[in-house]
């Protein structure tokens, strides 16, 4: 019996009595393939209810459940390839890794995870499953930022052209409201494919210029990652934006309606739902060093936090110096020799575990043991200041505009890739 047939048939059930003439009830079923790995009936209604239910407190239409349906297995299969790829990594998420994330977006809305536990519970979701969305959101996170790091090069170059077009810009610039939707070229697409493709975007526009909700449309049509968050990029200035659609977006007003933009990827049509004035915030820099411990086949997860729990007693205790420590121990090559040192950096800069760890020290604390995706760490807040006007200061902020402009753009190149790599297959409705 072949893969498939062996999949589409083997339904898991339970019989309702031990009579080998009772009939079976379904519990699940599985509806994909994803590599070795398939994708459950049970996980496709999990996600429906979801958007269904958040569109109802938002008041906001739905297409039918097919298209929900198509959506829902396509994000399924993206998250699959991500978490076998973790598992090729060797990436795991602690349950303390797990907690402390859970407790950081407890904190956030003034709460304790019990707090948390207690709101999932009211809306009637399992908190043991929420937990395990949450652990893959992380995992995901991580093996996207581990892979794409390394294929992003900025050039010193690349930035004192982005310095002078700040500076042009001053304090003028515009932040766009964007809504997107993909409508996707397959890899090796014939020019019939690539003509039907331009039809479907051109219909697409015809629709939204008609008045037609922009994210019931992406929910409907757009094969973009946000397409069940009905295709909404958020607020993004112009140098912040994939060039592509950079400089589509300059200079229009609300409401216009973009595209289609021709990239690898399909036809892009782009929405600005709005624009404002450039949010001029003070940002805090931050001084810290750190402790970075590498688990690997050799130092388990729970020595390399272990390790560092000693070393936190031991500092505590006024026993050992942290700059020594950290040139004898730690495995960050840019900060060990310094101590663990960084200079002065808007915490916006670092991952998000590193940042909100460092964000809820008071000056001179010493965190306890968290992980990120590079290894256990400790941190140390050293100070903090109002971020002034010095060149390190423009140029660090020129640089993370520019990274996160390349990690968009190489994130779906990336992810592409990978898909177009897997063996995937989805059963029809019927079997």
């Amino acid at each position: 019996m072949n893969l498939k047939k062996l999949l589409t048939s083997a339904v898991l059930s339970v019989s309702l009595c031990q009579s080998a003439m009772a009939a079976p009830v379904e519990i699940d079923k599985v509806i994909g393939v994803v590599n070795q790995g398939v994708i459950l009936k049970s996980e496709v209604d999990t996600i429906i209810d979801r958007v269904k239910k958040q569109a109802a407190e938002q008041g906001q239409q739905l297409p039918k459940d097919e298209t929900l349906r198509v959506q829902a297995v396509e994000r399924l299969v993206n998250q699959a390839l991500m978490m076998q790829m973790a598992e090729r990594m060797g990436l795991q998420i602690s349950d303390s890794q797990l907690d402390q994330t859970l407790a950081n977006m407890a904190k956030e809305q003034g709460g304790t995870i019990a707090d948390l536990r207690r709101t999932i519970e009211g809306a009637g979701e399992s908190f043991q499953s929420y937990r395990e969305e949450i652990r893959k959101e992380i995992t995901t996170q991580q093996v996207t930022r581990a892979n794409v790091d390394r294929r992003i090069y900025i050039s010193e170059q690349e930035v004192d052209n982005l310095l002078k077009i700040m500076e042009t810009q001053g304090q003028n610039a515009e932040e766009y409201d964007i809504g997107h939707i993909l409508i996707d070229i397959p890899s090796g697409a014939s020019a019939d494919d690539v003509s039907s493709a331009k039809t479907r975007a051109d219909k697409v526009i015809e629709l939204l210029q008609d008045g037609q909700e922009f994210k019931r449309i992406a929910i409907s049509s757009s094969s973009g990652s946000k397409a069940l968050e009905g295709g909404q990029l958020g607020w993004m200035g112009i140098n912040e934006m994939p060039s592509l659609f950079a400089e589509a977006v300059k200079g229009q007003k609300k409401d216009a309606i973009i595209g289609p933009l021709r990239s690898g990827a399909g036809f892009h049509i782009i929405k600005v739902q709005d624009v404002r004035g450039r949010q001029v915030v003070e940002t805090t820099e931050v001084k810290s060093r750190h402790i970075l411990i590498k688990p690997s086949i050799i130092l388990s997860e729970e020595k390399a936090r272990t390790m560092l729990a000693g070393f936190i007693k031991d500092l505590r205790a006024g026993n050992a110096d942290f700059a020594e420590l950290a040139k004898e121990h730690s495995q960050d090559p840019g900060s060990a020799l310094k101590g663990g040192e960084y200079d002065w950096t808007d915490p916006t800069t670092y991952v998000p575990a590193f940042k909100d760890t460092l964000l809820s020290l008071k000056q001179d604390e010493i965190s306890e043991p968290f992980r990120t995706q590079f290894g256990w760490h400790i941190v140390q807040l050293l100070d903090t200041r109002v971020a002034d006007k010095t060149e390190l200061a423009k140029r660090n902020r020129a640089h993370g505009m520019l990274f996160n402009r390349k990690f968009k753009e190489e994130s779906f190149n990336w992810q592409q890739e990978m898909r177009e790599q897997a063996h995937v297959e989805i059963f029809p409705t019927e079997q």
